[in-house]
């Protein structure tokens, strides 16, 4: 396994969002982190990310113990984060935030031209807008952006938080794209996504949360193909979100 949390307790204040967490994330695989809200699933990014601190349980990464490493520790290891949020920056470019997102670049030639003509193809307004200040881009562009900060550099591990929230259809079916293509270079993705023909259309393996804990762990097929399981677990069916 890439990723392996084994018990995984967190507390933000007086609040113990993840009580137990035990997940698995198969490397070159997508996995999807599906759940109510409120169920756990962003804590659970932002743990393995150092972003919060787990209170007790171990984290694991490629076997190594990453569960008391802080964030840039856990980014050398080439694990990066898209928050919901997106967390670009507005007032820069899209050029600026591209080269921010290199580590030790100091200038475009500093960053490899054949990743970033890849990434440029998988998300063609990032060469239209490239002047254009971030914060002017649409909410699907922003994302793209998101996305391809997280990539600009070779990454292991991607952890994507409801990329596709608030974006049109049209827009999500590229993202589908992009991230399949991305997933054919081996880079493994854990994914928490509420647009349910997108988790099915992406996942290779499912991790259901409720209560801060994992209630369900299997293949994404099995899972879409299980209505009875859907509503279980979801309260509704994957089948009336195609």
């Amino acid at each position: 396994m890439t990723l392996s949390l084994q018990g995984v307790h967190t507390h933000v204040g007086a609040y113990h969002l993840l009580q137990g967490v035990d997940l698995d994330v198969p490397a070159g695989q997508v996995t999807m982190l599906l759940g109510r809200n409120g169920a756990g699933k962003t804590t659970t990014l932002r743990t393995v990310m150092g972003l919060w601190t787990a209170s007790s349980g171990r984290i694991a990464f490629d076997g190594d113990d990453i569960t008391r490493l802080g964030t840039p520790r856990i980014a050398q290891r080439g694990i990066a984060y898209v928050p919901e949020n997106m967390g670009i920056f507005g007032d820069l470019t899209v050029r600026e935030n591209l080269l921010l997102a290199a580590r030790g670049a100091r200038s475009l030639a500093d960053i490899d031209t054949q990743r970033l003509d890849w990434l440029c193809t998988l998300f063609p307004a990032l060469r239209t807008f490239w002047l254009h200040p971030a914060g002017a881009l649409s909410g699907g562009q922003k994302q793209m952006l998101a996305i391809a900060r997280a990539m600009i550099e070779p990454r292991r591990l991607l952890l994507i938080d409801e990329p596709s929230k608030g974006l049109a259809p049209a827009i999500v079916l590229n993202l589908v794209a992009a991230l399949r293509e991305m997933k054919a270079t081996s880079t493994t993705i854990l994914l928490v996504e509420q647009n349910f023909a997108m988790a099915r259309a992406l996942g290779d393996r499912v991790a259901v949360m409720d209560g801060g804990r994992i209630v369900h762990r299997g293949a994404m097929a099995e899972l879409a193909d299980d209505e009875a399981l859907q509503h279980r677990l979801l309260g509704l069916s994957l089948g009336a979100h195609a």
